[in-house]
């Protein structure tokens, strides 16, 4: 594509991770100078989502010890991963924006590739996790969720779980654009990308700390996935109790025809084909009314339309910031 040099901005969301960062940092920081050796101009944004372990002093001692490179904005709660991303996003100044996890699971000298293919005129660059390291059950959560993600969006990607992700400037604006509170960012940007790709990344087990997604966690996200991209739950739903009242009239037919062949003694006189059938009926109706409460909660935090999180602190500076607040002094001088 072009020869120009676009400028790129690293956001990493950080939530209890204070036993990683030193490293997280340090290899982040080699990768995206060899950025800067190559001629581009970056930037790194730390977001602590609310971290109670003293993780927010880390990240502001960092952002202080290298000006010019590292700003890090302290949330003053637990807002969740999505929105502390789209909150670094809404701070940035790159052209390109990379997503990378704190973890380490994932790894920051895959930062280069990324912008490598970005450059390939790419709207969106996912990550294909290699030789994954997690237990079995967040491979099968993460298998569901793709499977979900791919059959609601018709963008055939293999892994949208892996937050290693780069977006041009576009996308990341259209995103930051949309007022809903509920997101899930990699199924978002596909919304607004045209050309969408994927490379295959390295993927390392949890050295330190523990994994902040629980099997709750992870349910919850299965929900959020479903009400943020699509109605189709509700229509199976409404196929289903078609479907239900078809079978419950040939049932009760079948019945009838059985207790006037057989009599009444043939099944304890119907009572327990009538509790049967009667628990079925309000199994399936607390699985409706609880899907579309999930519907009904979400449209109610939209109309609410509460701040997606407060910034508590920002410490620090990055190179841009920097270069135009000197552009603006010396435009302030030159006015005197």
């Amino acid at each position: 594509m072009s020869a120009e040099k676009t400028s790129v901005t690293v956001v990493i969301p950080v939530y209890n991770e204070k036993d990683n960062i030193s490293e997280l940092l340090e290899r982040t920081l080699k990768a995206c100078r060899a950025l800067g050796r190559a001629g581009r101009s970056w930037e790194l944004i730390l977001v602590d989502d609310g971290s109670r372990d003293g993780s927010s002093e880390i990240l502001a001692e960092a952002a202080r010890n290298n000006p010019g490179e590292i700003k890090a904005l302290l949330l003053n709660r637990n807002y969740g991963q999505h929105n502390a991303i789209l909150c670094g996003f809404g701070a940035a100044q790159g052209d390109i924006l990379i997503t990378l996890d704190a973890d380490l699971q994932n790894p920051p000298e895959e930062i280069g590739n990324l912008v490598a293919k970005i450059d390939e005129g790419f709207d969106v660059v996912g990550s294909i996790r290699q030789d994954r390291q997690d237990a079995l059950f967040r491979k099968v959560f993460s298998g569901i969720i793709n499977m979900m993600v791919r059959k609601s969006t018709g963008v055939k990607l293999r892994d949208y779980g892996c937050m290693l992700r780069a977006y041009r400037r576009r996308v990341v604006d259209a995103m930051l654009s949309c007022r809903e509170r509920h997101t899930f960012i990699p199924v978002l940007a596909n919304l607004f990308a045209k050309r969408v790709t994927e490379i295959p990344v390295g993927h390392a087990e949890r050295a330190r700390g523990t994994s902040k997604y629980s099997v709750l966690n992870l349910i919850n996200l299965q929900f959020d996935l479903l009400t943020c991209m699509t109605t189709a739950p509700l229509r199976i739903l409404s196929w289903i109790g078609a479907g239900i009242s078809a079978l419950s009239i040939g049932f009760g037919a079948l019945l009838l025809i059985l207790r006037l062949v057989y009599g009444t003694e043939w099944a304890e006189n119907g009572v327990f084909t009538l509790f049967a059938v009667v628990f079925f009926f309000i199994g399936a109706q607390f699985i409706a009314l609880g899907l579309m409460g999930e519907y009904i909660g979400r449209i109610h935090a939209d109309v609410r339309e509460r701040p997606r999180y407060i910034v508590d602190r920002v410490v620090g500076e990055t190179l841009g910031e920097c270069q135009s607040a000197k552009v603006a002094m010396a435009h302030v001088a030159r006015e005197s």
